[in-house]
């Protein structure tokens, strides 16, 4: 693709999108399900250009990339079994009952794609969060034709994937518009792709700001649209007394360990700590002051989220009563990112809504409460989040559930004595929550349910059995769990 796409090419792409979606919405659920570990096999026979280029345009080293390689494909992969399981399509019959006053009619439900999907390509995760992603590959096994807008963070790196699917698509005999790359270096094509009426659903990770501009294009149109944007979190983390009182020091190597993990990169990392003051809390503060110290840096993303990085930390660290408490010693070198952690009282934390602003790397507020009534204040003020973790003893837990019942209310995740900088690909995961973390909180952007994101439910009437989707059929043709007049069963129906 060219740099600037042009209107006209870009309405070609999304007139082809739409051909695509209405015919392969005709196909059986196999071809779809060919197509996805068609891609997966694509992207696994990718050699060293693809790690190589990766590391070039997203600074991230080779052990990092290799592993996210594999993650990606696993997405395909267990995203394509999950459709073959029927799990997306939570099919359900109740059979009529001629008998009844008025007669009961046959009614049965399934979920049917929405329509093409947008798909913004993500900055830190350069093959699991974009081009090739889990937006496209929920959104495909949804059965949805999908756009995607590069990143420009890495255009080699995201044509390489593209490719990938194109020829998994060629492989697969699939229509033309199933999958689109567009590349462009303008805001205007994705304010077009969101506007445009053949464009159903959106699929974003990235800034706040970045994310709610989307959502309000996609709720201004004539037919508003969900733009499922994923915006960043400070992932709170509760230190609780006991647990503080006896492991105060490990616990502080283990946080600087996630806080650092991927120079801070992660939508995930846990910026925002609350505890007691006191002892306990002094020495994990000491603690983790020497161990960021010998900290290493590392060269961020890119220049403009390095910049980012700085510029948002000193607007964080210049506020009232903040006070930086640990730095990496290290010589601070163009573009990289600098581990720190400041402390700021509970009082100020609580009155000053620049305290809860991301900082996207390295860093890290210590919030100093006075007592555990404190503390659930502050789980009361903080905004929504993506995960919060408690580090704590089983005493902890029993004697501080009003405050892990306000945190609940505030995020999509919570950790046990766990940090949350690794998000399991798998059906129980849930990486979404409340406001601003997430655009709406019901749904994932990880795991088999973020296949729900792209779908609707539609029930068919006093259907004929010949006509019905295979899922509908009496015989159970794919062999999938179905809701048959409220039991769960694979049994066809006499």
């Amino acid at each position: 693709m060219t740099e600037d796409i042009s209107t006209t090419e870009l309405e070609n792409i999304l007139e082809k999108a739409q051909q695509a979606f209405l015919i392969t919405k005709q196909y059986p659920l196999s071809r779809r399900i060919s197509f996805m570990r068609a891609v997966a096999d694509e992207i696994e026979a990718l050699g060293p250009e693809l790690i190589e280029a990766a590391m070039a345009e997203s600074n991230l080293p080779e052990a990092r990339l290799t592993g996210e390689k594999g993650r990606t494909i696993f997405q395909w992969r267990s995203y394509a079994d999950a459709v073959e399981r029927g799990d997306s399509l939570a099919a359900s019959i109740d059979t009529a009952n001629a008998e009844r006053t008025p007669p009961k009619p046959d009614i049965r439900k399934t979920n049917i794609p929405l329509g093409p999907v947008a798909v913004f390509g993500a900055s830190n995760f350069p093959f699991a969060f974009s081009t090739a992603g889990g937006d496209t590959a929920s959104a495909i096994a949804a059965g949805c034709p999908v756009v995607v807008k590069a990143h420009p963070g890495h255009p080699r790196t995201s044509q390489l994937m593209a490719d990938a699917i194109s020829r998994a698509a060629v492989k697969s005999e699939m229509p033309e518009g199933i999958f689109s790359h567009v590349v462009s270096s303008t805001y205007t094509t994705g304010q077009l792709l969101v506007s445009h009426p053949v464009i159903k659903a959106v699929g974003f990770t990235g800034s706040y700001r970045g994310g709610m501009a989307l959502v309000e294009l996609g709720n201004k149109r004539k037919d508003p649209i969900p733009v499922f944007s994923e915006m960043g979190s400070i992932n709170p983390v509760f230190l609780l007394p006991e647990k503080l009182k006896t492991s105060a020091s490990d616990l502080a190597k283990q946080y600087a360990g996630s806080l650092t993990l991927g120079v801070g990169q992660f939508c995930t990392n846990p910026g925002l700590v609350i505890g007691t003051e006191g002892e306990d809390l002094d020495t994990f503060i000491h603690s983790l002051k020497e161990v960021i110290a010998q900290a290493s840096p590392a060269k961020m993303l890119n220049t403009g989220i390095a910049q980012g990085y700085y510029i948002n930390k000193d607007i964080v660290t210049s506020q009232a009563g903040v006070e930086i408490v640990a730095v990496a010693e290290a010589e601070i070198l163009e573009g990289h990112g600098i581990p720190t952690v400041a402390t700021v009282s509970s009082e100020e934390f609580l009155t000053n809504e620049h305290l809860q602003e991301e900082v996207f790397g390295p860093f890290a507020l210590i919030v100093k409460c006075k007592d555990v009534a404190e503390m659930k204040a502050v789980a009361d003020t903080i905004h929504g989040q993506l995960t919060a973790t408690l580090l704590g003893t089983g005493e902890d837990l029993a004697a501080n559930q009003e405050l892990i019942s306000l945190i609940q209310i505030k995020c999509g995740r919570i950790m046990f004595n766990n940090f949350p900088t690794g998000v399991e690909v798998c059906k129980s995961m849930h990486h979404g929550g409340p406001f601003p973390s997430a655009s709406d909180s019901r749904f994932t952007s990880v795991g088999p349910d973020a296949i729900k994101r792209f779908v609707r439910p539609f029930s068919y009437q006093n259907w004929p059995d010949e006509l019905l989707p295979d899922e509908l059929k009496n015989a159970n043709p794919l062999g999938i769990w179905r809701t048959v007049n409220n039991e769960l069963t694979k049994e066809a129906l006499g």
